[in-house]
């Protein structure tokens, strides 16, 4: 399976205009709210029209300003679970399922493909349970049961954790991660969440005021970022601007430091992004001098907030984090940062 998304389309003040391309697995969309994430989703299943621009899936075109194509929503197979799930509150789970078979099919042939997809989905002995008799999982399921039961070519998913409360994503989020594990085909999931990133997405695509940023392998992503905004959506707090002092060292205005890096550094670099579990008293590597500001106890970390005896009064603390099991007896007056674990910005 191969998808093709090339769209342009202003709307007042914002612009979206983002070209990507996905070859099986699941395509994750991380951004900050009203990045155009969502405008994405609804340009791939015909909601919204693009200005222009070209939307393609294996061989079928969906959409295409220049040849006048616009295949319509119900044509193109494209199964959309909505962020509150849609689903219709005066009919049952059996019901609802039923809305998504395919017409054709005999009165005794769909009541098997939905007991067959009630049985696929754990909604087995909820049958004739309606929506507010189910809990926000259980609403998942039965909304991607629907969709499923329709047999689309592609699935896209907009923000599917956010109706959930965080006691229970973590158990509806595994149950999802199997669903689409056998579904085989194209995914594409809408998120701000970067641990939902992470755990769910094969490639990962950053979106930024409408634009892409930068798009790879989820994994790729998460170890070197590239750009500000990809650092600061996977979760790095110490995000400072930097210049090039050298082929493998840096030089940070705002801290007064030097630091050795792990490759080269190229011409453009703007900035670097370190991770707060990067820094450690027993590292010797850029090893500098501090003062420790704040200490916050969460429940299973230290957070500290710390600077180096040559940071600029204007700048902000440095972060600093570690597990409680790891605190030392005595805090160090110096930390070290690896190399490697120094990510060179470039956007």
């Amino acid at each position: 399976m191969s998808l093709y998304v090339d769209v342009h389309k202003q709307l007042g003040n914002f612009h979206l205009q983002v070209a990507f391309e996905n070859h099986g697995g699941i395509l994750g969309l991380l951004g900050a709210s009203g990045c155009g994430k969502s405008k994405t989703l609804q340009c791939i299943t015909g909601i919204e029209k693009p200005d222009q621009g070209r939307i393609i899936m294996d061989d079928r075109t969906f959409f295409d300003s220049a040849a006048g194509v616009d295949v319509p929503v119900q044509e193109r197979r494209v199964g959309y679970l909505f962020q509150n799930y849609a689903l219709f509150p005066n009919m049952t789970v059996a019901e609802n399922i039923a809305c998504g078979v395919r017409k054709g099919h005999a009165p005794g042939e769909c009541k098997k493909i939905v007991a067959a997809m009630i049985d696929r989905m754990r909604l087995s002995g909820l049958e004739r349970q309606k929506p507010r008799q189910l809990s926000g999982g259980q609403q998942q399921r039965v909304a991607l049961g629907r969709i499923l039961v329709n047999e689309p070519d592609i699935l896209l998913l907009d923000e599917p954790f956010s109706a959930l409360d965080s006691y229970v994503k973590e158990q509806v989020m595994a149950e999802l991660s199997d669903v689409l594990e056998r579904f085989h085909k194209d995914v594409i999931i809408v998120t701000h969440n970067r641990d939902e990133a992470y755990r769910l997405c094969d490639t990962i695509a950053i979106l930024d005021q409408g634009q892409l940023d930068v798009i790879g392998p989820a994994k790729d992503i998460f170890a070197n970022p590239r750009t500000r905004t990809a650092a600061m959506l996977t979760g790095c707090k110490n995000i400072v601007a930097a210049q090039k002092s050298g082929p493998g060292q840096i030089y940070i205005p705002d801290w007064g430091v030097r630091f050795h890096t792990g490759g080269e550094v190229g011409d453009k670099l703007l900035a670097v992004a370190i991770r707060e579990h990067s820094f450690a008293g027993t590292v010797a590597d850029n090893r500098q001098a501090i003062t420790i500001t704040a200490a916050i106890e969460q429940p299973f970390e230290w957070l500290i907030q710390f600077r180096y005896g040559t940071q600029s009064p204007a700048a902000a603390p440095i972060w600093w984090r570690f597990a409680k099991a790891d605190r030392p007896a005595v805090m160090p007056d110096a930390l070290g940062v690896s190399p490697d674990d120094i990510l060179l910005l470039y956007g």
